[in-house]
């Protein structure tokens, strides 16, 4: 398989516009997004989802397929991801991939390995064990027993901190060692990767606030007030875990007031956008574009 172009980065740094300037530049191309939040129907706003205009002016994947209450996983993403390849490649065109999912990228790039399933019982003792302590007491933890894993995970990453503790209560080895050992039942995506990185990180911290200001004028506490009354959401979901709409949710409960929700949203995100750096200086052959000045003509300069 040729190596299938994938444009990454942090938060904010202007990877939906130069995907679709280069999808547009080069025609017959397909987005396959790999962001998490994408997938949600009905988070719009607060996801800065593609326009419907945009939506409409190239082909894109993986967005608007999921409802709120559903789970989807990296390895879910990696075997779609394969799936779509292969379709729109059969098609005649070109697939590439966009997002800040970084554990989906790694899925891509390191292949899947087979892993022990979900223990609900276990699961259960490790939520009643966080009801208690708090998330980020599981997380020092799962440092002691799988240092690796608690590495790359953030403290409040609840998901990915019980399934790494899960898998090594079921099996008593850290599940970093399975990524290295276990038989793979997916092979690694040949990636050429394209890294939105801001040189400036005054420059990104300013997008940042820019685009949680615009969120909020465009109705981001309607739009989760209306999830909120639908009455199956909770905050442990990973689609209510997602930045901007746990701010919001937490405001509308009374934990802080409402003037502190743009500051609240804009900490949060320049955190995940710090965790997604992080990943991104891991990845081995990564491209570095100046989100400063990530234009659809560097990149074509890049990729000539």
């Amino acid at each position: 398989m040729a190596p299938i172009l994938c444009i990454a980065g942090p938060t904010a740094a202007g990877k939906t516009a130069l995907a679709l300037a280069w999808a547009v530049r080069r025609g017959g191309v397909e987005i396959i997004s790999a962001d998490s939040a994408l997938i949600y129907r009905g988070m719009d706003i607060g996801t800065a989802k593609p326009s419907a205009a945009e939506l409409a002016a190239v082909p894109h994947h993986l967005i608007n397929t999921h409802d709120a209450a559903q789970s989807y996983s990296a390895a879910a993403f990696a075997r779609d991801a394969h799936r779509l390849v292969a379709d729109i490649t059969q098609r005649g065109h070109t697939p590439i991939i966009v997002g800040g999912t970084m554990l989906y990228i790694k899925a891509l790039m390191d292949g899947l390995h087979e892993l022990p399933p979900a223990d609900s019982a276990i699961r259960a003792e490790i939520d009643a064990q966080a009801a208690q302590q708090g998330w980020p007491a599981l997380h020092t933890e799962l440092a002691k027993v799988d240092a690796a894993s608690a590495a790359r995970l953030a403290p409040g990453d609840s998901q990915r901190v019980q399934r790494a503790l899960e898998v090594f209560r079921i099996t008593g080895r850290p599940l970093s060692a399975f990524h290295a050992s276990a038989q793979q039942i997916l092979p690694p995506m040949p990636l050429q990767l394209v890294s939105l990185e801001a040189q400036n990180k005054a420059w990104l911290h300013q997008r940042i606030a820019q685009r949680t200001a615009l969120m909020l004028a465009q109705g981001l506490v309607d739009e989760v007030q209306g999830l909120k009354k639908r009455g199956d959401l909770h905050l442990d979901l990973p689609s209510m875990r997602c930045v901007g709409y746990r701010q919001t949710w937490q405001m509308l409960d009374g934990e802080f007031p409402a003037a502190e929700l743009a500051e609240r949203i804009s900490t949060a995100t320049r955190q995940l956008a710090k965790r997604q750096m992080t990943w991104l200086r891991s990845m081995a052959g990564r491209q570095v574009l100046p989100a400063e000045e990530g234009h659809a003509a560097q990149l074509a300069q890049l990729l000539a």
